[in-house]
């Protein structure tokens, strides 16, 4: 499973309020999870009226597609009329590494944290 991290540093020269950007910032990620299905939120500058950073996420069985896609949509936040892209991170991950600690990392869940190896639960939690 390949997952595609992107993360937006965006200037809102327009906004003279946290309303005027919560209108311009709103309709980019709406736009975004509409037209590209992936997961947009606002992960920084919270309190910023002209500054926000988003955070971008995609999940699929093939690295290429999330590149592309996670392009496709740095490209569309480029040519946004109220905003401009001041800075981008782009990164796409192979969970098998994640899960496994890749290049002598250590792994981010042990074998007894993976949801694949945790008890079956009946109602109520209860194994």
């Amino acid at each position: 499973m390949k997952l595609g991290l992107l993360q937006l540093e965006i200037k809102i020269p327009g906004a003279g309020s946290l309303k005027d950007k919560r209108r311009v910032v709103r309709s980019l990620k709406d736009r975004l999870h509409h037209d590209h299905l992936v997961s947009v939120a606002e992960v920084g500058a919270n309190e910023t009226w002209n500054l926000a950073i988003l955070g971008v996420a995609l999940v699929s069985n093939d690295g290429a597609y999330v590149h592309s896609v996670l392009e496709t949509i740095v490209r569309k936040v480029q040519s946004h009329p109220e905003a401009q892209l001041e800075d981008y991170s782009l990164d796409v991950v192979d969970t098998d590494q994640l899960l496994s600690g890749g290049a002598g990392d250590e792994a981010l869940w042990t074998q007894a944290e993976r949801r694949e190896e945790r008890p079956e639960t009946g109602p109520g939690g209860a194994p």
